[in-house]
Order: structure tokens, then C-alpha cells, then sequence
């Protein structure tokens, strides 16, 4: 049995804004429940409530079951930690304090190699083993075998940072599928995954027997493995939740029949409003000069004294309005020619030509090369013209290679980094960035950045600083330099990852008007629908085209 039960939760931000207000839903035993939202809306936030993380200012959290909980930053590490220590992240709370006990006696042990510390190490090993120590390891064993290929023993110490973003999340969601905990919390759990470990994802979602709440973007996997929706709606107090019963497939019309109804009811309370005050001044001005009125005036009065107690109707929730707007501009027609382009120790060679106005789809399995070839063209491919250099100042690392890849004339490559990392932009707030400009853009006026943000959706972030973005309200932001920098080529390394529902379809609309040429890594099934042709990086290291998109390649045959 486990359930989850959120109850009247309020939580303030430290600057006195309201994120969340009166929040209330249940996730029922065994269910399959999505929580979705625009970026900003608290999501994360509402998951680290859950979780303990957070305390919130009002409102109860009720659950059952043992909770496992894969954090956000999974698929993003990048500091020192190991293999070992993402298991161990995912691992029960006891479990883990003893494999963090067992470290801490080993480190001990390597300093001071006398009897107390023998002693503190031989106890933390037993206490490894009475709290399961040795059977988990069993268990990862298999873990990594399926999400590493490779046994335990071998990528235990293995930096967690030589993983792709994919193999950390498809490592931690196994070693969560196959542990004890009954209730898991996954946030943003497809993130990161290339399309064959979505759809292992949403086998797992579907067979096991486990409750599981997760947060997501991806229209696709929402279509095929949540039961139940919860939607977390802005208001001018903080956002509140919706609850969809059904799947994603019923959830759009759903909610539109929802948000008619909301105005039907509040355009009745309007008309009725207007009638009972037209009500209470007629007898107010009778009872002037009759005195028989007297009742009449002080019923009506208190008519329209219990209809205002009573208030309207459930407000009609803020839509989010991001309208991006991607420009671009004629360039030549060859707008890439590749010969005999071998990335190296990735793909063999391969000879492709783009034209201007293709919108093509790179796909392929994680590791195999897509963001480097995106990259390389980024920097404006093998000895790049002035004219082809990058519109942005966004840091990108050389990529080795063989062959020759070159943008034709007028091409300027704007890149969307599928990390978010962004060294140029830290420490500087959102008008400040827009106002500066760079020698890539203009710098812009306060009213007119104000207004470029308000596009976006971000004009309540104008103050803050990137890196205090959530990802989806980076991911806009990025999108917004792109569109003020001139790019006649967008560069799009998983452009979709972070974005919520509304702003990945108002970037479907943008690249659909955009005069110029996109190419976009992606994994997003959904988004690729709206491409007209596809690269496909293979297992086998061919690089080859199709008209449709390509989705069982398998894990890249490359010694590991």
C-alpha cells in the first residue's frame, strides 16, 4: 500500500511571493500519476515538499510506503562522485548512511591504519551487511549490466561525470524499478533519455506494480504510461492544482471543456451581479419616498450581501502567453556540405548536403555522436569563415575530426546548448543580459527587453539571475537570444527537455516560420513529428538519412 495525500499545501518564496497556494491532490495506490505545469509554477518545489526537502508554509503532506526519490540534478552530475554513490543516492535512507558510513571508515583507514579505526571500519562493514549491504550490490550488479553493460565490480568507481546524461537516469531509474521502496518520485525522469529508454521507461511504468509520481514534459510518454494527470495552474496568489483523471490523450479536451465552463459560470455570476445591485438601487430610490419599500430595500440588500459572501465562481486559471518569434534570413542555398566527415572515435565518414530551409531531426541512441556534430557546426564546422563564427558567446568544446564540414555563405550558426550551461550569462539578471547586448546583438532599451521577456513568458523573472531559472524558463530564455541574434542556422541540442507543454508548441509554431535553416538532436517523438527529414547516427557508426523517424537504434557497438 502507498499512497500520497497533499492537502491545502502554501509555500513562500524568500522574497515574500506566493508559489503555491492551497494545493490538494491525491496519487491513489498503485496509480501512474504525471504532474505537469508551465515552468516556474512550483513543480519542483511541490516535489521537494513531498519528499521533506522543504516545509511548507501551510498544508499537510500524508503518504504510505517506503519512498524512493530521483532528484532533479540526475543526468546532470558532473562533479566528483562515482557510480557507487549515484546507486547509493537512489538507495533507501538506512542503506544509504551505511554505505556512507563504510566510506568514511575506509578514507579513515587510509590516514590512521591503528586499532580504533580497524575496529570502526569492521563495524561499519557489519552494519553493512545487516542493513542489506550484500544483497543490493547483487542487485546492482544487474542494474548496471543493464543500464552500463557493464558488472558492478568494474563500474562501481567509475566517475559518475564519464556517464552521458542518459546512462545516469536510465542507471538510477533501474536501480529505483528494482528496489524495495513502493512509492517513487521521479522528477522529470525522461530527460536526458534517448527514445529507446523512453519507451523501457514507460514499459516500467506500465508493468510495475509501484505508485509512481513523476514530472514530465514529454507529450509522448504522458500519451502512453500516465493515468492520471495533475496540472499545477498559475494564479494571482500562486499556482493551484487541477486533477485530470484519464490519460493525455483525453486531457487537452478535457481541460478546454473545463476552462469553457469556468467562463460560462463566470459570465452568469457577472449578469447576476448586475441585476441584484440594479435591484437594490431601484428599491433604495423607492424607499425614499415609500415607506412600504423599507423591507423590500434592506431583502434586497441582504440578497446581494450573501451572493458577495459567497463569491464567484473558481477563477478561470492564467494561461501562460509565450509567443516566440524566430527570424532568420536568406543564405545561400547549400547551406552545409559535409565530405567524408568522420567524428572522431565516433562515426565513420559520411558525405550529407542541407539546403536552406530544411528542418531536419538528428537522431540516434545516446553516445553516438549527435551533439558533437552539432556542435562542430556551431563553431562553424572545419576552417570556419569569419561570417560563420557563433552568434553567442555560449562556451563550446572542440571537437576532433576528419573529413570537412562548411557552412555556405550568409550562414550564422546559433547554438542551444542541451546542458543550459552557460558561463557568460552567470551572475547577471535577465534585463540586464538584454540591455547590455554583446557584439553578437544589440543591447535593447528597458521597455523594449521588458517586453521581449513578456514574449517569453518571463517577464516575472526580469530581476533574476539565469542561473536561478528553472531549466524550461532557461531553455525560453536561450531561445529568445537566439531569436535577437540574427542566426540564420539553429543548432538545437534537446531544445524540448525542459520546456512545458504550451512553450514546446509555441517553439514547434516558431521554427515553422523561421526563414533558414534547423537542425535538432532530439529525442522528443512528439517534436520530431514536425520535421521533414531525419540524420540517423547508428549502433554500427553509419551515418544515414530517412524520411521518417528512426527509433530502435540500439547502444552505440563501441568498446566501454
Amino acid at each position: 500500500m502507498a499512497h500520497i495525500d497533499v492537502s491545502g499545501i502554501d509555500y513562500f518564496l524568500s522574497d515574500g511571493t506566493q508559489l503555491l497556494n492551497g494545493v490538494t491532490f491525491k496519487v491513489p495506490d498503485g496509480t501512474k500519476t504525471a504532474l505537469i505545469g508551465p515552468n516556474g509554477t512550483g513543480k519542483t518545489t511541490l516535489f521537494r515538499i513531498i519528499s521533506g526537502d522543504l516545509v511548507p508554509d501551510e498544508g499537510v503532506i500524508g503518504r504510505s510506503g517506503n519512498m524512493g526519490i530521483m532528484r532533479q540534478f540526475v543526468g546532470q552530475v558532473r562533479d566528483d562522485s562515482t557510480v557507487r554513490d549515484l546507486l547509493v543516492s537512489a538507495a533507501p535512507p538506512a542503506l544509504a548512511a551505511a554505505a556512507r558510513a563504510v566510506d568514511e571508515a575506509e578514507l579513515a583507514m587510509m590516514e590512521h591504519d591503528d586499532e580504533p579505526t580497524q575496529m570502526q571500519y569492521a563495524q561499519a562493514i557489519v552494519d553493512w551487511g545487516d542493513a542489506g549491504g550484500y544483497d543490493v550490490e547483487t542487485v546492482w550488479d544487474e542494474v548496471c549490466m543493464a543500464a552500463l553493460g557493464l558488472p558492478f565490480d568494474r563500474a562501481q568507481h567509475r566517475p559518475a561525470s564519464s556517464l552521458s546524461g542518459g546512462e545516469q537516469k536510465r542507471l538510477v531509474l533501474e536501480a529505483l524499478f528494482a528496489g524495495p521502496d513502493e512509492l517513487l518520485l521521479l522528477d522529470e525522469p525522461d530527460n536526458y533519455l534517448d527514445v529507446p529508454g523512453k519507451r523501457w521507461l514507460e514499459g516500467k511504468l506500465n508493468d510495475s506494480k509501484k505508485t509512481v509520481f513523476f514530472i514530465s514534459h514529454d507529450r509522448e510518454l504522458l500519451n502512453n504510461a500516465a493515468g492520471r494527470i495533475v496540472t499545477l495552474e498559475p494564479g494571482i496568489n500562486g499556482a493551484g492544482a487541477w486533477v485530470h483523471g484519464g490519460g493525455f490523450g483525453s486531457y487537452v479536451d478535457a481541460r478546454a471543456d473545463r476552462n469553457a465552463r469556468f467562463e460560462e459560470l463566470r459570465k452568469r455570476w457577472d449578469e447576476e451581479h448586475v441585476k441584484l445591485k440594479e435591484l437594490v438601487n431601484m428599491y433604495k430610490n423607492k424607499a425614499a419616498f415609500r415607506s412600504d419599500m423599507a423591507n423590500r430595500y434592506h431583502a434586497a440588500q441582504t440578497r446581494l450581501a450573501k451572493f458577495l459572501e459567497a463569491g464567484p465562481p473558481e477563477a478561470l486559471p492564467i494561461e501562460q502567453n509565450v509567443k516566440m518569434r524566430l527570424k532568420g534570413g536568406r543564405t545561400a542555398k547549400r547551406a552545409i556540405v559535409a565530405e567524408k566527415l568522420e567524428l572522431t572515435g565516433l562515426m565513420k565518414p559520411f558525405s550529407t548536403e542541407i539546403w536552406f530551409g530544411d528542418r531536419v531531426g538528428v537522431l540516434g541512441s545516446n553516445g553516438s555522436g549527435k551533439s558533437h556534430f552539432l556542435r562542430l557546426l556551431a563553431t562553424g564546422g572545419t576552417d570556419p569563415e569569419r561570417e560563420h563564427l557563433p552568434v553567442s558567446d555560449v562556451e563550446i568544446a572542440e571537437v576532433p575530426h576528419e573529413g570537412t564540414v562548411k557552412l555556405g555563405a550568409r550562414i550564422r550558426p546559433g547554438f542551444f546548448a542541451q546542458t543550459h550551461v552557460r558561463p557568460d550569462l552567470l551572475g547577471k539578471t535577465l534585463l540586464e543580459i538584454l540591455h547590455r547586448g554583446d557584439e553578437h546583438r544589440s543591447g535593447l532599451g528597458r521597455e523594449a527587453a521588458a517586453g521581449a521577456l513578456d514574449g517569453y513568458g518571463l517577464a516575472g523573472q526580469s530581476e533574476q539571475k539565469y542561473e536561478s531559472l528553472s531549466g524550461g524558463q532557461q531553455a525560453r530564455f536561450q531561445i529568445l537570444l537566439l531569436q535577437l541574434s540574427g542566426a540564420t542556422l539553429l543548432l538545437l541540442d534537446e531544445p524540448t527537455d525542459n520546456l512545458d507543454l504550451h512553450s514546446a508548441e509555441a517553439l514547434e509554431r516558431a521554427i515553422d516560420h523561421f526563414e533558414g535553416t534547423v537542425l535538432a538532436v532530439t529525442h522528443d517523438r512528439w517534436f520530431a513529428r514536425t520535421f521533414d527529414r531525419f540524420m540517423v547516427f547508428g549502433s554500427d557508426g553509419r551515418v544515414y538519412e530517412s524520411a521518417e523517424p528512426v527509433w530502435d537504434e540500439k547502444r552505440v557497438d563501441r568498446a566501454r
